[in-house]
């Protein structure tokens, strides 16, 4: 029963230490977003506008 108990405190331990060091490197990431000039869909969906609306 003893030798369960530790194993079992031990399991609990390990998976909290990876989930506290995954979650601490996720944030560390720098997430960036690409600029509107090399977006290719920007022209296309100002066409697409252009067509739609002849007032435009």
């Amino acid at each position: 029963m003893f030798t369960v108990m530790v194993v079992g405190i031990i399991i609990v331990i390990v998976v909290l230490i990876l989930a506290v060091t995954t979650t601490s490197k996720a944030y560390t990431y720098k997430h960036t977003v690409d600029s509107l000039e090399n977006n290719p869909y920007v022209d296309q969906e100002e066409r697409e506008k252009q067509a739609d609306d002849p007032k435009a």
